[in-house]
């Protein structure tokens, strides 16, 4: 049983503290009219422009999610709150239809998702997802999706439509090959062995899919890349990337409790690694190095990772695998690759 905690939110001007016990924390859903859906993206640390998200919050409670700041734009917490206060854009099939219209997006792929899991728990009860994606076969629009979840494959051949009409790729987020240590970190996500089970799934469909090792946390996941690398090639990926771990804002104090709670016995030498990487900070703030790490243990990660992901045949990023040749996509495409490698050693 977890119980409430939050860092203060700096948006607030008070902050409250229990004087006993925590309660325990509690899922609460809200639905929310949307104004718009699609959100442009500038930082160079993202190589995608546009995303779809159809959700705020998540279950699967990611202790290192750096999504969880933008929960105090709404008055919530970072921490907790973001893993049990859930915020569903009922209207964002049609939203997303409406705006698809529009020049500006002709020709242009959606990223699911760049905050939040498209496919988390609550998709299966309000399937915003599924409706979404239905919109962008319909309307000829390329798509990529980044989930945790095994609840992408009940969409598997909805995502194949989309890869026969303009294009589409999937990857699945496999940080931990050890369960153990998924459970202390990603409490609500699926087990590794049930992602790597997507994996195939996705791959005997015909889809183009790969695996994202993000974040990679020194001192503590990145041992376990060359085993994730192995079972995501025997599953079928065709690809893999990965990006550093990232502490913005809140975030930091919600990881390293959690750390703290769960490994104190590694927590001074996880935090060694990571200011190691981030030239003496816990986080990197400048655009374009947010993603990524410095140093002699960051580049010997990257060796790590480049050298297996040869050595099992994986390519690197995310392209889009058949756009139609007349489409803007897949002219970008080919230009681009579209690549989902934040770091591709």
């Amino acid at each position: 049983m977890r119980r409430v905690y939050n860092p203060p939110n700096p948006f607030e001007s008070a902050y409250h503290e229990y004087l006993e016990e925590p309660p325990p924390m509690a899922t609460e859903v809200y639905e929310e009219t949307a104004r718009s859906i699609i959100t442009r993206n500038d930082s160079p640390d993202c190589p995608f422009t546009y995303s779809v998200n159809p959700y705020r919050g998540c279950l699967h409670a990611c202790a290192y999610c750096y999504a969880r700041t933008y929960h105090e734009y709404l008055g919530m917490g970072a921490g907790t709150d973001f893993d049990c206060k859930l915020v569903a854009k009922v209207n964002a099939p049609e939203l997303l239809r409406r705006e698809l219209t529009r020049p500006r997006y002709r020709g242009q792929y959606l990223e699911f998702s760049g905050i939040t899991d498209c496919y988390q728990p609550l998709e299966a009860v309000y399937g915003l997802t599924r409706r979404c994606l239905e919109v962008c076969r319909d309307m000829r629009t390329p798509a990529a999706v980044v989930t945790k979840s095994f609840l992408v494959v009940r969409d598997a051949e909805l995502l194949a439509e989309i890869e026969r009409q303009a294009g589409v790729s999937v990857c699945i987020s496999i940080p931990f090959a050890d369960v153990e240590m998924c459970r202390k970190i990603e409490p609500g996500a699926p087990s590794p062995a049930r992602r790597f089970e997507a994996v195939r799934r996705l791959a005997q469909a015909g889809l183009r899919v790969g695996v994202l090792i993000a974040p990679i946390i020194p001192g503590l996941n990145d041992t376990q890349v060359p085993r994730i690398l192995a079972q995501a090639a025997e599953a079928g990926a065709r690809f893999a990337c990965y990006t550093a771990l990232r502490l913005p804002g809140s975030v930091e104090q919600v990881f390293l409790k959690r750390l703290k709670d769960e490994l104190p016995l590694r927590y001074g030498r996880i935090c060694d690694r990571i200011r190691e990487m981030r030239d003496g900070r816990l986080n990197e703030t400048r655009f374009g190095a947010r993603m990524t790490g410095t140093g002699h243990y960051w580049r010997s990660i990257e060796q790590l990772f480049a050298i297996n992901r040869s050595r099992y045949g994986l390519a690197g990023g995310m392209p889009l695998s058949s756009c139609p040749a007349d489409t803007g996509a897949c002219k970008q495409a080919k230009e681009t690759q579209l690549s989902f490698a934040f770091a591709q050693s």
